[in-house]
Order: C-alpha cells, then sequence, then structure tokens
C-alpha cells in the first residue's frame, strides 16, 4: 500500500549548509563549555576562601593557580567562540554573494537576447519615427491653433486664388444658331379639335349616350 500523504520533497542541502551546521555546533559545545569553567571557577573560588579561613593558605595557594590556568583557557574559549562566528557569518555571506552573481548572471544572459532581438540600427530607427511622429503632430496642433506664419498665410491664398480661376474657366455649352421650328397658323373660326380625326365608332356610342340622357 502506497504512502497515502505522499513523499516529503527533499531539499537541497549544500557542502556550505553542512560546513555551517558543524561550525555551530562547534561553537554550541564551546559555549556548553565555557559555563561549564565560569561555574567551577565560582565553586574554586568561594573554596580558596574558606581555606583561607581555615588557615591552609598552601592549599588555598595552589587551587587559585588552578583558578587561573582555566581562566586562561576560558578567555581562549571566549576566542574561539568568536572565530567560528565570524567563519558562520563569512560562508553565509558567500552564500548571498553566490546567489547575487547567479541573478547577475541570468539577468546579463537575459540582456544579451534582448539585444539580439533589437539591435543599436533599430532602436535608433524607431527613435527617429517617433520624434518625425511628435514633430509632424507638433505640426498639426499648430495649425489647428491658428498659428500660421505670413509665409502660410501666403500660400493658402494663392491656392484659394488658383481654385477660383479654375472654376470661371469652366466652359459654358454653346447656344444652337438655328431657329426655333415653325408653327402652322390656324383658319379664323376652326377650333383646334375639327382638326382631330374622331373613330365613328365613338360618335355612336357618344349618341346613344344622349339618347339617355333626354327623354
Amino acid at each position: 500500500m502506497g504512502n497515502i500523504f505522499g513523499k516529503k520533497k527533499r531539499t537541497r542541502v549544500t557542502e556550505q549548509d553542512r560546513a555551517v551546521l558543524q561550525l555551530k555546533q562547534q561553537r554550541d559545545k564551546l559555549k556548553q563549555y565555557q559555563r561549564k569553567i565560569s561555574l567551577q571557577l565560582e565553586k574554586e573560588k568561594q573554596l580558596a576562601k574558606q581555606l583561607l579561613k581555615d588557615g591552609k593558605k598552601e592549599k588555598a595557594l595552589v587551587l587559585l593557580k588552578k583558578k587561573r590556568f582555566q581562566e586562561q583557557l576560558l578567555d581562549k574559549t571566549e576566542n574561539q567562540i568568536s572565530n567560528l562566528e565570524r567563519m558562520v557569518q563569512d560562508i553565509e555571506f558567500a552564500q548571498i554573494e553566490m546567489k547575487v552573481i547567479e541573478g547577475l548572471k541570468v539577468g546579463n544572459d537575459c540582456l544579451k537576447k534582448m539585444h539580439e532581438v533589437m539591435s543599436i540600427e533599430e532602436v535608433e530607427r524607431i527613435m527617429d519615427e517617433t520624434q518625425e511622429a511628435i514633430e509632424y503632430q507638433r505640426q498639426i496642433d499648430d495649425i489647428l491653433a491658428g498659428s500660421l506664419t505670413q509665409e502660410d498665410e501666403d500660400a493658402v491664398l494663392a491656392e484659394l486664388e488658383a481654385i477660383t480661376q479654375g472654376d470661371t474657366d469652366v466652359e459654358l455649352p454653346e447656344v444652337p444658331n438655328e431657329g426655333l421650328p415653325e408653327v402652322p397658323e390656324q383658319e379664323p373660326g376652326v377650333s383646334p379639335l375639327e382638326h382631330m380625326h374622331t373613330p365613328h365608332s365613338l360618335l355612336i356610342l357618344s349618341n346613344e349616350r344622349l339618347s339617355h340622357c333626354w327623354p
């Protein structure tokens, strides 16, 4: 049956991490030894006082010499602890420096790839086009704002005159020289309707309708 919770992901322990761990363990052992010596020195000091009260001066002197030797060991232990702590700090700081260098390396590689994509010539071209676009937009803004120079005003008037002159030069269609066709003269006393030829069937139909209207 497999593990229900799955395997825990193991963290990668480097040689530097092991070295730091060992140094800290040695430092802790020295501190324990230092506390032990300090307690022992305090006891021997009290014992030397008691021996002097009891008149045992020689034993008190031997005990004080031993105490002095242990105090020197205590000083050496303090120096060793300081050296170990300094070594731990140096290793930890070196690890931080390595991470910083790795980050700089990654950033440098990224910059190189970006520089390969966009060359200096490409950047200069884009900057030139941007400057031209800005200048063009500025000219448009100046025109819309009405800030035309005298030269611009003269150019606009010249263009207006050219357009006006072009409109007057448009050719009109020619009027024909031939006269209008003559209308035939009407005979006096004759209605124009008499000239129209009415079909015989229409005249018969009109007479029938009139006969129905009158008794």
